[in-house]
């Protein structure tokens, strides 16, 4: 055993794509083995035992959290940590990037049809990384599985990052591509009235500020998907300190991205442009919820789905109690992920034609 530990200590320290799936595949005793001899010190005796794995790997590393002060080389380290682990993709059957001409000005989008010659939804999903990382390419896998299992089309959007982007532009563009994807739902054959806003973390931020703001506006979305949302930079919830540290979002993190997107620009925490959860909440598009047990975030986004219950919407809300924040982008590597993710997917579809108008 001390032996399979070291040479399992080497291999996670390397990074490599193909190992962390080799350790995906292994028993939990030697998974919960291999974190014992990395030294973990956090008891997050429920948290899934891989994860738990890649967690005491960057803890032994010296590595914590993903926002750094130099954003430009966090958005660096995303990227490149996201492409060495990435294998084949999932298949669909038409990918393209596209240039949407917005006022607001151009963005690059990434479109998945998983069935070109039939009318299908349109989920317009807004990728996580707390407005300062993040890409078409770091969420390219989600968007697949999505398509895939939830039988949607995708537009991925490639908003413009904080902190060069304050919040007013960074939102701007976002509902100016949901105002573009409902002005051209003819040419991108979406079946009438059923367009979604989708995201996770940042991105399920990002989802319910623009359904909030398009509420009343021909364009507004018919369903909301909020994967790990944030939605309250003012307050601190019992999960805040309970999963701060030694996991993949961390307290810091929040402290960084806080600074870069809504200090550095002047605008107040309980604003319902950052915080929708200050937000009008009456009268919104169906939300599917969705929280991880393992997530210095989930105290908000379980009391978002609690408040949009309230005011009277239609609201699924799931939580994954073994995960931790950021769960999407182990697709690449973690069976369990997937698996949750396309369940996720899945679920979603159900809930919006269910609550189809």
């Amino acid at each position: 055993m001390v032996g399979l530990n070291k040479t399992l200590q080497k291999w996670m320290e390397k990074g490599q794509g193909h190992v962390a799936r080799a350790i995906d595949h292994l028993p939990s005793t030697a998974q919960e083995g291999l974190v014992k001899a990395l030294g973990y010190p956090y008891p997050f005796e429920q948290l899934d035992p891989f994860i738990k794995c890649l967690m005491a790997a960057q803890y032994k590393q010296g590595k914590s959290g993903f926002i750094l002060e130099d954003f430009h080389r966090s958005r660096k380290l995303f990227d490149h940590q996201i492409q060495m682990l990435t294998s084949k993709p999932t298949t669909v059957k038409l990918v393209e990037d596209l240039r949407l001409p917005l006022q607001s000005g151009t963005v690059f989008a990434r479109h998945y049809h998983p069935a070109p010659n039939k009318k299908l939804p349109m989920l317009v999903f807004y990728h996580g990384g707390g407005f300062v990382v993040g890409s078409l390419d770091t969420h390219d896998e989600v968007c697949r599985l999505l398509a895939v299992h939830g039988k949607v089309q995708v537009l991925s959007i490639d908003y413009p990052l904080a902190p060069e982007a304050s919040p007013q532009l960074l939102i701007q563009s976002c509902e100016d591509a949901l105002a573009w994807v409902y002005q051209n739902r003819r040419q991108l054959k979406i079946l009438k009235d059923r367009i979604a806003v989708a995201g996770d973390s940042a991105g399920g931020n990002i989802s319910t500020v623009v359904a909030q703001r398009s509420a009343a506006k021909a364009y507004a979305p018919s369903a909301q998907l909020l994967i790990y949302p944030v939605v309250d930079f003012k307050s601190r919830h019992p999960s805040f300190f309970a999963y701060k540290d030694g996991l993949t979002l961390t307290g810091q993190d929040v402290d960084m991205v806080t600074a870069f997107y809504a200090d550095q620009h002047q605008v107040a925490l309980d604003d319902p442009l950052v915080s929708p959860t200050y937000g009008v909440l009456k009268g919104l598009a169906p939300a599917s919820v969705i929280t991880a047990g393992h997530d210095l975030l989930h105290d908000e986004g379980e009391i978002y789905a609690i408040k949009l219950k309230q005011q009277g919407n239609k609201v699924h809300y799931q939580n994954y109690l073994d995960q931790p924040h950021g769960f999407v982008n182990f697709t690449i590597i973690s069976r369990r992920a997937k698996k949750i993710t396309i369940e996720m997917a899945k679920n979603f579809r159900k809930f919006w034609d269910k609550n189809a108008k």
